[in-house]
């Protein structure tokens, strides 16, 4: 058989969850190269070889995805221009030969780099004006292709949504595991239950931390552990959450003390994760938690948690979903109307063998 490699560059989205769903596109291409030559003759036969363009902070999480071979770290702060410096790196690049690029974000820059890079097939949705960057470029259909997964896998089938698309699934480190365990000294003879506070995107997105507070104290008492998760920013929210809490002593704050990996890792020992529509819901979903996830300004039909053990909850007002940063009234009532003990009984729901009252 030929070992010809046809070599494919994707150029990652920056968030968390994005870069996390896009792992659904580098499925559908594992798919479309490596199992679907049985109809060539051996001398075109190719095997994929596929790089990631992605952060420094979530390179880690990409090397979880199987799919992938290397990955190409990003060095530009998101938001910036940088125009010469991308045009460098492209021609950096050039050597590499790759046969086609897929551009998941759809800004100008983000072409920018590939143009450069003198790869032939240049694959994306159009977006500010880079006609002249993209050449297999496709107009989006957000009728045909609702979901930010759908948009993806299409850019590998012709712009067509696939008929089945696989959920992510990420490496589990087992002896990075037992380490984090060993680390943070968790009680490995209580369950544990995960909270994810925070959203990036903004505090439309994030349930009250006092909601967090009252469900982690009715957790507490059923003698289950509760684990915080987040960033170095959000350790203050974790605090906040602890400080509210009536029986704090088993609610650990490990917000800004993990990396993803880290998170990932411990997020695949819990019994359940409770979390907003963030990263680490991806995260969460990709490893195998079960997954209780609180909608406020955005939409599970966009960006649903991708697992089939979850439970979604969301409010429906006349103002939502607003996909909005703030609540343009300041009352977060989509947020604040899910009420603790409706959250303790989706994971009730989810758990049923290990509840106990």
């Amino acid at each position: 058989m030929s070992d010809k490699k046809y070599k494919i560059l994707v150029i990652a989205p920056v968030w968390v969850g994005d870069l996390v769903m896009s792992q659904t596109l580098f499925m559908q291409l594992q798919n479309k190269y490596n199992h679907n030559n049985d109809n060539l003759k051996d001398e075109d036969k190719a095997t994929l070889q596929l790089d990631v363009f992605a952060s420094q902070a979530t390179a880690a999480l990409v090397m979880r995805m199987p799919q992938v071979h290397q990955v190409i770290i990003n060095p530009f702060k998101h938001g910036t221009l940088s125009l010469f410096k991308r045009i460098k790196l492209g021609l950096k690049l050039r050597s590499v030969k790759y046969d086609e690029v897929i551009i998941l974000p759809s800004t100008l820059k983000s072409a920018v780099t590939p143009f450069f890079a003198g790869i032939k097939t240049r694959t994306g949705f159009i977006g500010e004006s880079r006609y002249w960057l993209v050449n297999n470029i496709y107009k989006l259909d957000k009728k045909q292709l609702p979901r930010m997964i759908d948009r993806y896998c299409a850019l590998a089938n012709d712009g067509i949504k696939p008929v089945y698309i696989d959920y992510p699934k990420l490496s589990v480190d087992v002896i990075n595991q037992a380490g984090l365990l060993q680390k943070f000294a968790l009680d490995t003879t209580k369950p544990i239950i995960a909270f994810c506070p925070a959203a990036e995107y903004g505090p439309a997105k994030r349930w009250p931390p006092e909601h967090f507070a009252t469900l982690a104290d009715l957790l507490v008492n059923m003698d289950y552990q509760i684990l915080l998760f987040g960033g170095a920013k959000d350790a203050e929210l974790g605090q906040q959450i602890i400080g509210l809490s009536l029986n704090s002593a088993n609610i650990i704050n490990l917000c800004g003390k993990t990396s993803l990996t880290d998170a990932a890792d411990l997020l695949a020992l819990t019994k359940c994760v409770v979390t907003n529509d963030s990263g680490l819901m991806h995260v969460a979903c990709a490893v195998g938690a079960k997954v209780v996830a609180i909608y406020g300004s955005s939409s599970p039909h966009y960006t649903p948690p991708l697992s089939d053990a979850v439970k979604i909850l969301q409010i429906k007002l006349d103002c939502s979903p607003c996909f909005k940063r703030t609540c343009r009234f300041g009352h977060y009532n989509c947020l604040r109307f899910i009420a603790p003990f409706e959250v303790l009984v989706a994971i009730k729901d989810l758990m049923p063998e290990w509840w106990h009252i």
